[in-house]
C-alpha cells in the first residue's frame, strides 16, 4: 500500500435528529481534517407528509426514518462509487432531536460499525451545523466567529479551532427558526413556516409594522424573540380579519416586517460580538441561514466592516448527513470514538461539548 493510501480516512454518517433522512460519506486523503471530500450527501425529506399536520410528528417520523434508511445507504454507496468494507468509521447524530428519531440513525450506524468491525463516532448535530462552513475548505477549521440559527436553536459561539468553543450568546426563550414557524401559523401559511415567511415578504414593506427588536441595546449577546412573536399576535387582532384569517393584502407586510426585526437582532448582535473578538472571521450556519434576506444583510455588513463571510450551500445549512460526517471524521483522525454502549440525548446541549471558559 502506498504511503499516501494509509493517510486516507473514508466515514459513513447518519443524520436522523428530525424528520429528514440523511447519509453522507466523506473522504479525506491526507487524514489531517483540512482538506475533506464530499462523496456524497443523500437527503430523503418527510416534509410532504408532515405538512397536513403542521409541524413534525415523531411517530411518523420515526417510522419514515425505518423505511428510508437502508435504502438511502445503498444510494449513497452507490453515487460514491465505494463500499461498506472500504469505510474506516461511522458516525451518527447521537443528539439533540426526537428520540425515536435519533435512535434509528445512531442504532443502525453503531450496527454498521460492529459489523464492520470499525470505530462509531456519535455526533453532537449543533457542532454540525457550527462546523458544516468549515466543510468546502482547505485549511481546517479556523479561528471565527459563528453564529447558528436553526428551528430549535439560536447561539453566538466563539471558537478558536475545532473542538475549542466557548458559548457566548444563546436564545432565552424561541429560537429564530421557532418564532419564524409560530408566527407561520399565526398567519395561516403552509408548513414549514420559515421559507413561506420569506416567499410571501418578497413583495412587502420592512417597515410598515414596528415591531420590536428585543434586548437590541442590552450589554450581552443573548436573544429573545418570544415578545416579537406576541407582537405579531396583537397586531393580527387589530387588522380587519376576514372569518379570522388575516387579508391576502396584509400578508406581505406583516411577513416582511416580522423577518426584518428578526434580522436586524441577529445581526446586530452578531456583528457586535465579531468586533469585540479576536476573530477576523463570522461563520453563518443553521436552516435559517438558508434566508436570502438574512444572508445578504450579514453579507453588507462584513463587507462595510472588512471581516470575511463563510456560509454554506443551503444543502449544507439544512439537516444534512454532511456535516455529521465532517464532525466524526475530525473525531476519528484525533482517536476520539465513541462507546458503542452510549445512548442518543435528545436535550444534548452546546455545554456537552468541551467548552472554553
Amino acid at each position: 500500500m502506498k504511503e499516501d493510501e494509509t493517510k486516507m480516512v473514508t466515514i459513513l454518517a447518519i443524520e436522523s435528529s428530525c424528520d429528514e433522512t440523511a447519509v453522507a460519506i466523506l473522504r479525506d486523503l491526507e487524514g489531517d481534517g483540512k482538506k475533506v471530500e464530499v462523496l456524497c450527501s443523500e437527503i430523503s425529506s418527510q416534509i410532504e407528509i408532515h405538512r397536513e399536520y403542521g409541524g413534525v410528528v415523531p411517530e411518523l417520523a420515526s417510522r419514515n426514518h425505518s423505511l428510508a434508511l437502508l435504502p438511502l445507504v445503498n444510494t449513497a454507496l452507490k453515487n460514491a462509487g465505494v463500499k461498506i468494507e472500504e469505510m474506516d468509521g461511522f458516525c451518527a447524530t447521537g443528539g439533540p432531536g426526537l428520540a425515536s428519531s435519533l435512535l434509528i440513525g445512531h442504532t443502525a450506524a453503531k450496527a454498521m460499525a460492529v459489523a464492520m468491525g470499525k470505530p462509531f463516532v456519535s455526533v453532537n448535530h449543533m457542532e454540525g451545523h457550527l462546523l458544516s462552513p468549515f466543510i468546502s475548505r482547505d485549511n481546517g477549521v479556523e479561528r471565527n466567529i459563528a453564529l447558528v440559527v436553526s428551528g430549535g436553536h439560536t447561539m453566538i459561539i466563539e471558537s478558536g479551532g475545532f473542538g475549542d468553543y466557548r458559548l457566548i450568546g444563546r436564545t432565552l426563550d424561541d429560537a429564530a427558526g421557532e418564532a419564524f414557524d409560530k408566527v407561520a401559523k399565526m398567519l395561516q401559511l403552509p408548513y414549514p413556516g420559515g421559507p413561506e415567511i420569506e416567499k410571501c415578504a418578497e413583495g412587502g414593506d420592512d417597515k410598515a409594522y414596528a415591531f420590536p427588536r428585543s434586548m437590541l441595546k442590552k450589554p450581552h449577546y443573548d436573544f429573545s424573540f418570544s415578545g416579537l412573536k406576541t407582537a405579531v399576535l396583537y397586531t393580527l387582532s387589530e387588522l380587519d380579519t376576514d372569518e379570522g384569517k388575516p387579508r391576502e393584502s396584509d400578508l406581505p407586510d406583516l411577513c416582511a416586517s416580522f423577518q426584518r426585526a428578526v434580522i436586524d437582532v441577529l445581526v446586530a448582535k452578531t456583528m457586535r460580538a465579531l468586533r469585540e473578538s479576536e476573530a477576523s472571521k463570522l461563520s453563518l450556519s443553521g436552516g435559517v441561514s438558508c434566508n436570502k434576506v438574512l444572508r445578504s444583510s450579514f453579507e453588507e455588513a462584513c463587507d462595510a466592516a472588512g471581516y470575511e463571510l463563510l456560509v454554506c450551500s443551503p444543502h449544507l445549512s439544512t439537516d444534512n448527513a454532511a456535516m455529521i460526517g465532517y464532525v466524526g471524521l475530525q473525531r476519528f483522525i484525533r482517536g476520539e470514538f465513541s462507546d458503542l454502549c452510549c445512548d442518543v440525548n435528545p436535550n444534548m446541549l452546546m455545554n456537552d461539548i468541551k467548552l472554553r471558559k
